[in-house]
C-alpha cells in the first residue's frame, strides 16, 4: 500500500499569507492529503457525484458572482449542502467578501475558511505546484546530489567510493551541494524528480579522516541549494579490469526511480582520475544532448561519410584503370 503524505494547513497559510476567516482548530492540526484542488461551481449547481472532501475548494469570482445573484434562501440552501460535505478547506480568492452564511455553516460543520488577495488562476497554479511537491511520492537513496552547470547530478555508489570527496571538489569549483549521504527523492510530476536533503542533515558532509563539515559555513551560502531537479544519474564504481565500459556514448542508459527513467552513466574510479572534472564534462555533455547535439553521433557520421568518399574514389580509380 502506497504511503500517504500530508501537509499542514498552517504551512500553506504561511506560504501564501492567507487570511484566516475561520478554523475549527489550530491550522497546524489540519492536514491536507490531496494535491488536487476544486472550483466548486458544479457543486453549487447541485452536481455532487464526484465530490471529494479531501480536496481544497477554491471559490473565485465566477462562483462568488453566481452565489451573489441568488436570493438569500436559495444561497443558504446551496451553501449548507456544500459545507455539509465537510471539505477539508475552502479558500476565497481576490479578497472577495464572505457571505454571512459562510461563517454560519463553516462553524456548524467545522470547515476551515481562508482568504487570499491573489487572483484565482495565479493562486490555484501556485497552490497546485506546492502541493505536488509536499505530497509527492518519495524515497530516500544513499548518494550525493549536486548542481553542476545547472544540471542536477545524482551520484550513486558504494560507501567509500569517493562521492562526498567528489562533491567537495565540485563545490570548491563553484558548483552547489544539495544533499550528502541521504537524498530524499520526490516524484512531482509524470516526468520530473526533484531531490533534497532531510532537514536534520542539510548542508552537512562526512569526509573520512576529517569528520563532519558544514558546507554552507565553510564555502558560503552560494555553495548550497535546498532542492534540485534530477537530470542525470552517475554511478561511481571501482575500476574493474574485466568489465567493458562505454567509450562512445552512442546509446543512452536509464535508471528507473519511482517509475521515471532518468539518463544514467557509469564512471569507473581509480587513482589518478579527476572525478570532479569528469563530472563537469558529463554534465555539459548531457546538456548538449538535451539541446540536440551528440558528439559521438557526429563523429560516427563523419567516419561514415569519409568511408563513402574513399569507396567512391576507389570506384573512380578502378574505372580509370
Amino acid at each position: 500500500m502506497a504511503a500517504i503524505f500530508t501537509v499542514r494547513l498552517k504551512k500553506l497559510c504561511k506560504e501564501f499569507s492567507l487570511e484566516t476567516i475561520y478554523t475549527p482548530k489550530d491550522p497546524n492540526d489540519i492536514l491536507i492529503s490531496s494535491a488536487d484542488v476544486n472550483r466548486p461551481g458544479m457543486y453549487f449547481a447541485g452536481f455532487y457525484e464526484f465530490f471529494d472532501n479531501k480536496r481544497i475548494q477554491i471559490v473565485g469570482k465566477s462562483e462568488h458572482g453566481y452565489l451573489d445573484l441568488m436570493e438569500e434562501n436559495a444561497r443558504r440552501a446551496i451553501l449548507e449542502k456544500f459545507f455539509a460535505e465537510r471539505p477539508v478547506c475552502v479558500m476565497f480568492t481576490r479578497g472577495l467578501d464572505i457571505f454571512p452564511e459562510v461563517y454560519e455553516f463553516a462553524k456548524q460543520y467545522e470547515v476551515a475558511v481562508l482568504r487570499t488577495q491573489d487572483s484565482t488562476s495565479a493562486f490555484q497554479s501556485a497552490l497546485i505546484s506546492i502541493l505536488n511537491v509536499e505530497l509527492a511520492p518519495r524515497i530516500t537513496r544513499h548518494g550525493v546530489l549536486v548542481e553542476v552547470y545547472g544540471e542536477g547530478i545524482l551520484l550513486l555508489g558504494e560507501s567509500g567510493v569517493g562521492k562526498s570527496e567528489t562533491a567537495i571538489e565540485l563545490v570548491k569549483r563553484g558548483h552547489r551541494l544539495i544533499a550528502d549521504d541521504a537524498v530524499e527523492i520526490r516524484r512531482v510530476s509524470n516526468r520530473t524528480l526533484i531531490g533534497t536533503s532531510p532537514e536534520n542533515i542539510r548542508h552537512f558532509l562526512e569526509l573520512r579522516g576529517v569528520g563532519i563539515i558544514n558546507a554552507r559555513r565553510i564555502f558560503g551560502m552560494g555553495s548550497v541549494k535546498v532542492t534540485e531537479k534530477i537530470d542525470l544519474i552517475i554511478n561511481l564504481e571501482l575500476w574493474d579490469q574485466t568489465k567493458m565500459y562505454d567509450r562512445m556514448g552512442l546509446e543512452t542508459e536509464y535508471t528507473t526511480i519511482l517509475g521515471i527513467d532518468i539518463p544514467s552513466t557509469t564512471i569507473p574510479v581509480k587513482p589518478g582520475r579527476n572525478l570532479a572534472i569528469i563530472i563537469e564534462v558529463a554534465a555539459m555533455n548531457h546538456r548538449q544532448k538535451k539541446m540536440g547535439y551528440n558528439a559521438a553521433q557526429e563523429l560516427l557520421n563523419k567516419l561514415s561519410a569519409s568511408q563513402e568518399e574513399n569507396e567512391t574514389d576507389m570506384d573512380v580509380w578502378d574505372a580509370y584503370v
